[in-house]
């Protein structure tokens, strides 16, 4: 499972929902929880903003539209955080995780698209 934490300085990723959030954090597990909570569309904004490689927005617009596009982009971290394409995050890791590695990855089509887990070694 996988749990992003919305505090003043970002946003986090977590495997799994932890114990308690400190004052003034939110912690989501899906868009649709997102959603629903009490963040400010200034929070929003602020959030959306500091997203490596986006186009930065003044105004919050459509603010369920740009809950979705926020959502889309924290799903993507690890091509925003590489800068590379979805096939070459892939590529990495049905290639080196899985057959260099050894590691055992789960891949799933959910909602939100293709999901990948580390579920660990793979048997011997």
């Amino acid at each position: 499972m996988r749990i992003y934490i919305i505090g003043n300085d970002g946003i986090t990723l977590c495997r799994e929902a932890p114990a308690r959030v400190n004052e003034g954090e939110i912690a989501v597990a899906s868009r649709e929880e997102l959603h629903t909570v009490p963040v400010s569309g200034k929070r929003l904004l602020t959030l959306w903003n500091a997203l490596p490689g986006v186009e930065k927005r003044r105004k919050v617009g459509d603010r369920e539209a740009l809950i979705d596009q926020l959502w889309s982009a924290i799903e993507d971290e690890v091509a925003s955080a590489t800068g590379w394409q979805r096939h070459t995050v892939r590529g990495v890791f049905s290639g080196t995780l899985k057959k260099k590695l050894g590691l055992t990855i789960a891949s799933a089509k959910e909602e939100r698209g293709r999901v990948y887990r580390i579920n660990g070694p793979a048997s011997v």
